[in-house]
């Protein structure tokens, strides 16, 4: 995010956070993760691939019996994607769209040709989309955005670990989007977030706050892994924040 905490400008222009360096540890989170996560807003306002782009990457996930890129998932409230989509047409990962249950006959006659559409109520939704996801092999998911989506998982405390970038500029604009809306979240003045790690990544600092007693976990896992020769490194996403989610 901006220092002053945005997402992006107040327009449809795409704001670059990141740097290089940056971009290279998304890859390498991508590349450790068994599914990517996106809103819809994010489908249509940035058209990501979602993809791993390291060669070496894709060929070690290949090497472990896995897609070159990750599952990739979003969803909607309206079916109002565009199956032309580089998330649909980029990439031979699974495609997974969760939506209304009203609305799912409409999705699916949009989009069941490049996706699998699943119906997801309103209430508890993310817990709901988290759990189907369990059941489907995935273990590990990276929520890369947008501000919506960031803000449920955090709210219903989803999340095992931030994962925060901060580049050094201003967007200073109010109509921009945000890291995260309004909400009730688990981390106050009286129960304060852990922080884990900062670090500098070219000229953008990078912080990582532990947010679920799993955090710790995952950190062994971490560490027994790369141990064993399997580069399993964590990022920030292109917008400068995601969650990695342990199911």
């Amino acid at each position: 995010m901006s220092i002053d905490g945005y997402l992006g400008t107040g327009t449809e222009q795409r704001l670059l956070l990141s740097n290089d360096a940056d971009f290279d540890r998304v890859d390498a989170v991508r590349a450790s993760c068994d599914a990517i996560l996106v809103g819809a807003a994010t489908v249509r306002q940035d058209d990501p691939r979602l993809l791993v782009r390291c060669p070496a990457r894709r060929e070690a996930r290949v090497a472990r019996g896995l897609d070159p890129s990750p599952t990739k998932v979003t969803i909607t409230s309206t079916a109002a994607l565009d199956p032309r989509a580089r998330f649909f047409t980029d990439g031979d990962a699974a495609k997974l769209v969760y939506c209304p249950p009203d609305v799912v006959r409409e999705a699916r006659v949009r989009l069941g040709a490049v996706a699998t559409v699943v119906g997801c109520g309103s209430r508890g939704r993310m817990r709901r989309v988290s759990e189907d996801l369990q059941t489907r092999g995935v273990r590990r998911l990276m929520v890369e955005g947008g501000g919506v989506v960031l803000t449920q998982f955090l709210a219903d405390a989803l999340a095992d670990e931030l994962q925060l970038a901060v580049a050094p500029l201003f967007v200073g604009d109010r109509q921009a989007r945000r890291l995260v809306g309004d909400a009730t979240f688990p981390w106050t003045a009286d129960s304060r977030a852990t922080l884990a790690d900062v670090r500098q990544v070219g000229d953008v600092a990078v912080m990582r706050f532990a947010l679920s007693p799993r955090f710790a976990e995952e950190e062994g896992n971490r560490t027994e892994e790369v141990a064993a020769g399997h580069d399993v490194r964590r990022a920030v996403n292109t917008t400068g924040a995601d969650l990695v989610l342990r199911v």
